[in-house]
């Protein structure tokens, strides 16, 4: 008897499978910067803590990142994302950024991250380099 697909928590619609999975287990790359914030929001849902700090732009790994993407995969819990808008970001551009608005719960409160992230593409693989900005509420 085989597993029952999941949809992926990054609100494309696709299986987990089909959708985020291989690239959090390194079989394919994100193609795209929206592709690589999809697939690093579905890491936070899922745990997956050694994607999130592999896809973070070496120069822009602090020394407890680690420890950071652990804390909030275990300390929140994410429901929603939406993508308000996207710059550049496509599979021949070399930066992207990436709007999203992003719904979890914390201490029994609903909150949402809504950040305006960048990216680099390096070596043919894109990158999150970090926050514009970000504003909570």
């Amino acid at each position: 008897m085989s597993e029952p697909e999941i949809v992926c928590a990054c609100d494309s619609g696709a299986s987990y499978r089909d959708c985020c999975e291989p690239y959090h287990k390194g079989s394919r790359a994100a193609p795209t910067a929206v592709a690589l914030m999809r697939s690093r929001y579905s890491a936070f849902v899922y745990g997956k803590i050694d994607y999130l700090v592999e896809t973070t732009l070496p120069t822009s790994r602090t020394a407890d990142l680690k420890d950071d993407c652990r804390l909030t995969c275990e300390s929140i819990r994410w429901i929603d994302l939406e993508v308000v808008a996207t710059l550049q970001g496509e599979s021949s551009d070399k930066i992207g950024k990436v709007e999203f608005k992003a719904s979890y719960i914390k201490d029994g409160s609903l909150k949402v991250h809504h950040e305006y992230s960048r990216f680099r593409r390096k070596g043919g693989k894109w990158y999150y380099v970090g926050e514009v900005s970000n504003i909570e509420r």
